[in-house]
């Protein structure tokens, strides 16, 4: 984890949100999530006041909006499961514009539409002002296991390493003249397949040679040590701690 690496939902900046420590602003995403899921439902106002909260953040980190919904169309296949639960669910039913709907299954999209959106977004947000290498590192702070660590920095790096060597398998298909057009072109995307696997398997033993000629034991060193201040941390779970009380209210009102 000593090399950096940036991912294309980074953006750089050096808003007071990315100078934060990285564990001090996972640990306030799953806060916020946690609390955002346990929001009753039928309090549609205290969702309101999340996005808000997610907005306000997103200002002082300088997000631009058209950025942030560019992303969020990752929840997609997600609203489309949504949009369903009012037709298949069962139970009273309720006229909208002619159309028979269920009453549960409109809570039941309004719920996940609702808590799926705020937790993309905060999501969205915190890759948006933390490099890979940063949450790596906050998660290893955070004492997660260190092999799951491993695994998650090894499984990023190798992505990068495979997708560049189709699109250079690609570029060498393309300068020979090769364009895939159909079915009979499929025998020759299934031999690039199995060349692409033994490449990768071959690179990742060299890899794996390496690490262990030079010292690898089963454990990344840290090279650098993330620390968080109280004030930091105080900072960092603003946003946790105001939707909490938003919570709260919901409950209560």
């Amino acid at each position: 984890m000593g090399a950096g690496h940036a991912h294309r939902l980074y953006r750089h900046g050096h808003s007071p949100v990315h100078a934060l420590p990285p564990h001090t602003k996972l640990a306030a995403v799953f806060c916020f999530v946690v609390v955002v899921v346990s929001t009753p439902r039928e309090a549609m106002w205290a969702f309101a006041l999340y996005a808000v909260l997610l907005g306000v953040v997103a200002y002082v980190a300088r997000v631009p909006a058209g950025f942030l919904l560019k992303r969020l169309l990752i929840e997609v296949p997600f609203v489309a499961f949504a949009v369903l639960m009012p037709f298949v669910a069962e139970g009273e039913r309720v006229e909208v514009l002619g159309v028979s709907l269920s009453v549960s299954g409109l809570w039941g999209a309004w719920n996940v539409l609702a808590k799926g959106t705020l937790g993309v977004a905060a999501s969205v947000l915190l890759a948006s002002t933390t490099e890979l290498r940063e949450l790596l590192l906050g998660l290893q702070r955070l004492k997660l296991p260190p092999l799951l660590v491993q695994i998650a920095s090894f499984m990023i790096r190798y992505g990068d390493v495979i997708t560049d060597e189709m699109r250079r398998m690609r570029i060498a298909r393309e300068s020979r003249g090769f364009e895939a057009r159909g079915v009979k072109h499929w025998g020759v995307l299934a031999k690039s397949a199995g060349a692409l696997f033994i490449r990768s398997y071959e690179r990742g033993e060299r890899v794996h040679l390496a690490m262990v000629s030079r010292g690898y034991a089963g454990s990344m060193p840290v090279i650098d040590e993330v620390t968080a201040s109280r004030a930091q941390w105080t900072y960092a779970f603003t946003l946790p701690g105001a939707a909490l009380l938003v919570c709260l209210l919901g409950w209560m009102l």
